[in-house]
């Protein structure tokens, strides 16, 4: 769900805190999920990126269409390419706590789309551009109709 629909009084944007904008139902894979599968988890959520995570919820890396784009422009066989061998291994994460300005500033600082959330490396959201936007516009348009 994203945490950002039910905010419902307005206050000043910059007060808001990542674990209020960010969606806690992540699709994610596994390092041992096969390329062809994610680009179909991709296709099919029509998301760009998952999230690599182990069995105890950490985070391992990210995959993206980019990757998948790279790996495909090497000639490499999806249906038997692991997600661990094309997974960007250093993502750039946020906290629960970190604030709106500092997620916009890392967003436009690295080019991104998405950040994942983690609490002591696991897992817990991901906060995509369009939430930090609709979170400006509901923090700042809450109850005008428009």
């Amino acid at each position: 769900m994203r945490k950002v629909e039910w905010i419902s009084q307005r206050c000043d944007p910059v007060t808001l805190l990542a674990h209020q904008l960010m969606e806690d139902q992540v699709s994610t894979c596994s390092p041992d999920d096969m390329v062809l599968t994610v680009g179909h988890k991709l296709y099919d959520g029509n998301i760009g990126s998952l999230p690599v995570i182990d069995g105890k919820q950490s985070l391992l890396g990210i995959v993206t269409e980019y990757d998948l784009l790279q790996a495909i422009e090497q000639g490499k066989d999806l249906r038997s390419t692991s997600v661990a061998s094309i997974m960007t291994k250093e993502v750039v994460t946020v906290t629960e706590q970190t604030p709106f300005m500092e997620v916009v500033q890392l967003l436009q600082q690295h080019h991104l789309v998405r950040v994942p959330v983690v609490r002591a490396n696991a897992l817990v959201g991901i906060l995509a551009r369009r939430d930090v936007i609709l979170g400006y516009i509901k923090a700042t348009d809450v109850g005008s109709g428009g």
